[in-house]
């Protein structure tokens, strides 16, 4: 089985940093794109960042010059750096992958379950 588990989420002041982390684990063949979503009360879940395998990058324009996108192919694991957070950042932060695992046909988008991100002064 393909899971993705994020960590790194928590409670931060405006102007404070959060590292996330999402590590992917199981049979897996290969990874293609990974990304980072959030979702606030309320609202549509949004694309925070993306990183193709090659990485190239692309940021929601709110994020820009704050957040970073990476990721360690060795380790099936891609990063959120969240520099000078501001309040509007609150959320529920989701890691997503295109995965092909072990022994199927295709590759399909994998969730992991989230974990929050709290700015609050």
């Amino acid at each position: 089985q393909v899971q993705l588990v994020e960590s790194g989420g928590g409670l931060a002041q405006p102007g404070e940093s959060l590292r996330l982390s999402c590590a992917a684990s199981g049979s897996i063949l290969s990874i293609n794109v990974m990304a980072w979503y959030r979702q606030a009360p309320g609202k549509q879940r949004e694309l925070v960042a993306r990183i193709t395998a090659g990485g190239r990058t692309n940021y929601e324009d709110s994020v820009k010059g704050r957040f970073t996108i990476s990721r360690d192919n060795a380790k099936n694991t891609i990063y959120l750096q969240m520099n000078n957070l501001k309040f509007e950042d609150t959320a529920v932060y989701y890691c997503n992958g295109d995965i092909r695992p072990t022994g199927v046909a295709g590759s399909a988008y994998y969730w992991g379950q989230g974990t929050q991100v709290t700015v609050s002064s």
